[in-house]
């Protein structure tokens, strides 16, 4: 899990924003926010609560005793289940104890981010309310060490995944059948369920798309593997293609050199401050002066507590770098040429 050390220092970012806006106190109730901010990381079906005074003291709001250490001054406790049945009144309650500890407090001007629990609480909160979603994206950019420590086991369940699909991808393989080897590799390699459903690509012969019944591999087709195992909260996003057969044509080989030659382009341009419309841009132009057409999609995207992530190396966006982000690099080109795609 997290480390309530760092969480502690993350939470430093927080009250910076909280002092920034003038606020009172900031509420967090998105579970990956209480879980960033904590270090408790709630069941997923239970409803939990981060709040941050201006004095910097914090308090955690969750289920029955689940907290073992969390990064906070005060746990208030709530019974989640009755009898062994899950409650579906759970953001209330959390929202009422916080909204009691608010009261408390004089508690006046208040930010929130977007949650079921937050929203519970708009309802009864008595004061002003803003939002800080646009500064929590932020603030989740730089990643501390504890964070980096849970991506790389990810990234271990990915490289266990490709391992698994080397050995096994040939013609005749079902899809459905490549998703349940790989998955079990990824299990086996984490040692423990995964946060999230095991996105993202594993369709053959197309550019994407999640596995598909009765769908086998030909001989002459492209697969796309785009992975996406989690590790206790925290996302990997790792992308490679094969030749099902093992024999790429003349054409799918070019495909594969143009692709291949993105990365010293992305390696050369991001660095803190670098522009990320002008890395998209630079490789964009690489791509249509190699093979006659540019990205069909982003280049890339920041990885970390949800699979996609601040920074955007997309030209809908305008973002700059900064240090200590984690972002993937994808450039992708597809067409009935190659018989589906590459994306690495």
């Amino acid at each position: 899990m997290l480390d309530p050390t760092h969480s502690r220092q993350r939470q430093k970012r927080i009250l910076d924003c909280l002092n920034e806006r003038e606020l009172d106190a900031i509420v967090l109730g998105l579970p990956q926010h209480v879980y960033y901010a904590s270090s408790h990381r709630p069941f997923w079906l239970h409803s939990s609560a981060f709040v941050l005074l201006a004095d910097g003291r914090s308090i955690v709001t969750t289920a029955d005793a689940s907290a073992k250490h969390p990064a906070a001054d005060e746990v208030v406790h709530f019974e989640a289940n009755w009898m062994g049945t899950q409650r579906q009144d759970q953001p209330e309650v959390v929202a009422a104890h916080v909204n009691t500890i608010l009261k408390h407090r004089k508690i006046k001007c208040l930010g929130i981010d977007a949650s079921a629990v937050t929203a519970q609480l708009s309802l009864a909160f008595d004061g002003q309310i803003e939002s800080i979603d646009a500064a929590m994206w932020q603030i989740r950019r730089s990643k501390f060490p504890d964070e980096l420590a849970l991506m790389r086991q990810a990234i271990r369940c990915s490289e266990a995944m490709y391992a698994t699909a080397r050995s096994i991808i040939k013609p005749g393989l079902a899809e459905i059948d490549l998703y349940a080897q790989l998955h079990a590799a990824a299990v086996k390699t984490s040692g423990e369920p995964m946060t999230a459903l095991l996105g993202n690509d594993y369709a053959c012969g197309v550019g994407g798309g999640p596995p598909r019944k009765d769908h086998h591999a030909k001989s002459g087709q492209l697969w796309i593997l785009d992975l996406g195992p989690s590790y206790r909260g925290y996302f990997a996003d790792n992308c490679r293609a094969f030749s099902v057969d093992r024999k790429p044509t003349e054409v799918q080989m070019k495909t594969w050199h143009a692709i291949v030659d993105c990365f010293p382009i992305v390696e050369r341009l991001a660095k803190p401050g670098a522009r990320c419309r002008e890395i998209f841009a630079a490789v964009d132009e690489h791509l249509k002066s190699t093979l006659g057409q540019g990205l069909p999609h982003h280049l890339g995207h920041g990885v970390g507590l949800q699979p996609h992530e601040f920074p955007h190396l997309n030209p809908r966006w305008d973002d700059v770098l900064i240090e200590g982000e984690v972002f993937t690099a994808e450039p992708g080109v597809y067409s009935g040429e190659i018989i589906g795609g590459i994306r690495i």
